[in-house]
């Protein structure tokens, strides 16, 4: 037979050459990528734990928490009943409404089936789909979160963080760079936040709150703000805004119960405002203590350009002297001080008390208030003498407390603030709270002039229903009208009642302040704060263990016994450690199949895992003291 022509050596050739060559250069790039380096993979990028924010003893308000976004891919759950009945025990949906929503969606991609487990909701979540066939169908991601565990308790000042990991107001709004810091790009692993101890007493706060919302019910009032301040140290103790928000609940708060009261609203504060001016007219020898003022019920003067001024007061108070003005809240008398002062003298006193400017303190969009000057259009010749009497001027209750200090300290400015100190993660200290002195306002003998005209309007005058009886307290009080913002003026309906208290007086050691806005029926103020004030001082004395005249002396053994601890148990749930020491922690790390991780001293403030998480082989748990 004869071989086909076709198939001759020169045409094989042809064909197999080139299959040869593509051979050649697969088997080439083979052995190139056999032998190359392997790409590094890709680092996953640095976490930033969240410090916490506590209380001056140590006590949590706002700490790191762990949330879990549950999702799954509708199309890879062939089986939706019996995905439903494995997956529904877990979370807050019914067995039913799972399926709805798997058969709704079930053309789309992906769907969040629940966001924002908690840790427990997770662990037991993830065992059961991991025991079934869904595994891969469903997602779990990670999230960092909030938790507050006083809900509402000095809201506006601890603030609140969004679900962008950003403080939105307060304390955790102004301390973001501290709380969380960003990360540098070649950082790697747990980044953690600093913690910030404020100033704030947790467990006076709470006492307060509870004594400023049964004002705010008795007086049916439309807000309340109360701030009680170490005199001696401007650290604030407590710091109430009625109505508050509850933290752990913030989205379906309203804008009342967010607004920071004390630091960004304004106000004409009355006859409290009066301790300052009269101070401003004694330091300055425009008056003297003994000096007399006739008050006949109204202040009138008309001035070269014809411009009458006229200010009335509430009675005829007849020969007064500067004691007696401050004690019956005379404006008749007050008028007549604010002649004898040079403008410019007067506004300069006043702007060294603070008002016009910010404190400064750690919280955002404080407001400045506001403090008219000779240029501004609004000056008139009424204005020096209004604005003695605490009207025609706005200020914020931080400002009031602050320029309080100049009279708690013998004529010095002491700063108000609210963080105690910041410590790292493991509790160290990085930075303690130091006393910071403003200017010499007053002469100290002015200052202790105007404390005891306060003792005085407490024990005769009209703050006499915040009287203590066995702690000396100087208060003022005032009652203002507040503006009308629909027909301008004053409304003939609101009022403004503010009350400041100092004490004790001879050695003060407190400023306590309140403001009630809008009440309903009684708006003076000698009647509806003043006996707050009163209630306020004495939980204040009682907490503080401040010493009363007359109190009883015990007598104490010197023998102190302590009760046993009882020892911690960990069976199936991861229990809650909070406030155990680092004594009672101790046994713990005896146990084999356990890590227990301790970081800190002190007292345990928050944990990983979660209390009631699951607990599991070789689990490990993190417990960190302050």
């Amino acid at each position: 037979m004869q071989v086909n022509g076709f198939l001759k050596k020169s045409r094989l050739w042809i064909v197999f050459t080139p299959l040869a060559v593509f051979a050649l250069l697969i088997l080439v790039k083979f052995l190139t990528l056999a032998f190359k380096d392997a790409a590094p993979e890709a680092e996953e990028p640095a976490v930033v734990e969240r410090g916490s924010i506590v209380d001056r003893n140590g006590k949590p308000l706002a700490v790191q928490s762990v949330y879990y976004h549950f999702g799954v891919t509708p199309k890879m759950i062939k089986d939706r009943e019996d995905f439903a009945s494995i997956v529904a025990p877990y979370i807050n949906i019914s067995k039913d409404d799972l399926i709805a929503n798997l058969e709704a969606n079930n053309n789309s991609k992906f769907m969040y089936i629940q966001k924002n487990l908690q840790q427990d909701q997770y662990e037991s979540l993830r065992s059961a789909i991991n025991k079934s066939s869904y595994k891969n169908a469903v997602s779990f991601e990670h999230n960092a979160g909030r938790v507050y565990p006083e809900n509402e308790l000095a809201s506006q000042l601890i603030g609140y963080m969004g679900t962008d990991s950003r403080g939105l107001s307060g304390i955790e709004y102004s301390q973001q760079a501290l709380l969380q810091p960003v990360p540098d790009k070649n950082a790697k692993g747990t980044i953690f936040g600093n913690n910030i101890h404020l100033t704030i007493d947790a467990n006076l706060q709470y006492k307060l709150e509870q004594i400023s919302k049964r004002a705010m019910e008795t007086t049916q009032a439309e807000s309340l703000m109360l701030i009680a301040a170490d005199s001696r140290s401007g650290e604030i103790l407590s710091y109430i805004s009625l109505p508050e928000a509850n933290l752990n609940e913030y989205s379906s708060s309203s804008s009342m119960e967010r607004l920071d009261r004390p630091a960004v609203t304004s106000y004409e504060p009355g006859s409290v405002f009066k301790i300052f001016s009269t101070a401003a007219f004694l330091d300055s020898r425009s008056i003297t203590t003994s000096q007399q003022f006739v008050c006949d019920g109204i202040y009138q003067r008309t001035t070269n350009r014809g411009e009458t001024i006229r200010i009335t007061c509430l009675e005829h108070h007849g020969a007064l002297t500067v004691r007696d003005a401050l004690k019956y809240s005379c404006n008749d008398a007050l008028a007549q001080m604010s002649e004898s002062i040079g403008t410019d003298s007067f506004l300069q006193y006043i702007h060294d008390f603070g008002f016009g400017e910010r404190t400064e303190v750690e919280l955002p969009s404080e407001t400045k208030g506001s403090v008219k000057d000779q240029n501004d259009r609004l000056w008139s010749a009424r204005s020096k003498p209004t604005m003695s009497i605490g009207q025609e001027i706005s200020v914020s209750a931080l400002q009031m407390v602050q320029a309080a200090t100049v009279l708690a300290n013998q004529g010095r400015m002491v700063k108000l603030t609210f963080i105690k100190k910041i410590t790292d993660k493991d509790g160290k200290d990085l930075e303690n709270h130091t006393v910071t002195y403003g200017n010499q306002v007053l002469r100290s003998d002015t200052a202790k002039y105007i404390l005891s005209c306060m003792e005085t309007t407490t024990q005769s005058g009209t703050g006499s229903k915040a009287a203590l009886g066995d702690i000396s307290i100087g208060v003022k009080t005032g009652t203002a009208q507040m503006a009308d913002p629909v027909k301008g003026g004053y409304s003939d309906t609101d009022f403004l009642s503010n009350c400041m208290a100092i004490f004790p007086v001879e050695n003060p050691q407190i400023i306590l302040y309140i403001v009630i806005q809008k009440a309903k029926g009684e708006t003076y103020a000698g009647r509806i704060v003043a006996p707050v004030i009163a209630e306020a001082a004495d939980e204040i004395i009682d907490h503080l263990g401040l010493t009363r005249s007359g109190a009883a002396s015990l007598e104490h053994s010197g023998t102190v016994h302590i009760d046993d601890t009882e020892e911690i148990v960990i069976t199936t749930k991861v229990p809650d450690f909070t406030g155990k020491s680092k004594r009672e922690l101790l046994p713990l790390l005896e146990r084999e199949d356990l890590s227990i991780q301790i970081k800190g001293e002190g007292w345990v403030v928050r944990q990983w895992p979660a209390a009631g998480s699951p607990v599991t082989e070789n689990m490990s748990i993190e417990l960190y003291l302050e």
